[in-house]
């Protein structure tokens, strides 16, 4: 499957998000669009199946399709920018500044909520055929989702948002892992299988995801869920895209540069006599 090694992908991981920065407003916008458009058809297909089944161990299986669509697509997600655009500034790579890599982040937030919320309300029309009848079982279910995961944590106050926030942590510590494991193969069974186990592992654990929560707390609003737009804003995309940031970077990003990129200096080991007789007789051995 062509693995790349780690000191050839980490440098990969900086020449991408150097790209991201100079990449045109209407290409990241579009882009940014089409990933939170398709992540937020991934996730109805995930919960839609976990419904049915019953299982939502199948659903957490399943969902990882729409996030290898749209990076085999070159799309982008904030969770993904917010991992590899600083390590361009870090780098120091010309023309790359603290502005541009915020512009990118802005931008791509805009275009992720945008196609997320398209989706959400075409779904929401889907289940209610027009807003004329009731959403049935997967929209009950998403409203309840969006309740708990909102006013949930509010009850909680302070601990609860910042049980919120490490779940973000979580959550992109594995997502961004399955950002470079896009970038660890040139063939894509090898992207696919890569980029799979983590997005798995973040789904099924119930981690906070900012781009997947742009659909699923507007889906829930639509269809009735009981709590505000503000409720959603600090209860839950505030802290899980604050989470994204620090966990992606943090656990990700930043060790995959200082140990593969920017390495340490090698370690000059001790001449000794022990080691240098043990020397000596490895090449009397092998000369014989």
């Amino acid at each position: 499957m062509a693995y790349l090694l780690p000191s050839e992908f980490a440098t990969k991981m900086v020449d991408a998000g150097e790209a991201k920065i100079f990449m045109s407003t209407r290409d990241t916008i579009i882009r940014a669009y089409m990933a939170g458009a398709i992540l937020a058809l991934a996730a109805v297909f995930a919960i839609t199946i976990a419904v049915q089944t019953g299982v939502f161990l199948i659903g957490a299986i399943l969902f990882p399709v729409g996030f290898c669509m749209l990076y085999l697509m070159g799309f982008d997600l904030l969770t993904g920018v917010f991992v590899l655009t600083p390590l361009a500034l870090l780098d120091k790579r010309p023309g790359v500044t603290i502005q541009g890599v915020l512009r990118n982040w802005g931008l791509v937030f805009v275009g992720n909520f945008c196609g997320a919320l398209t989706v959400a309300i075409m779904m929401a029309f889907i289940f209610t055929y027009g807003f004329n009848t009731d959403p049935g079982a997967i929209g009950k279910k998403v409203a309840s989702i969006g309740e708990a995961r909102t006013l949930g944590y509010a009850e909680f106050g302070t601990a609860g948002w910042f049980t919120i926030f490490i779940r973000g942590m979580l959550c992109n510590w594995m997502v961004s892992l399955g950002v470079v494991g896009a970038m660890i193969s040139t063939h894509v069974s090898g992207k696919v299988i890569a980029m799979w186990m983590p997005i798995f592992l973040f789904f099924f654990m119930g981690f906070e995801h900012s781009v997947v929560n742009m659909f699923l707390f507007p889906f829930s609003i639509i269809l009735g869920g009981d709590f505000s737009v503000m409720d959603y804003l600090v209860w839950n995309e505030i802290p899980t895209a604050l989470g994204n940031l620090v966990g992606g970077l943090a656990f990700t990003g930043l060790t995959l540069y200082s140990t593969h990129v920017r390495t340490g200096k090698k370690r000059d080991l001790p001449y000794s006599k022990t080691s240098n007789v043990a020397a000596s007789s490895v090449a009397e051995h092998a000369s014989r």
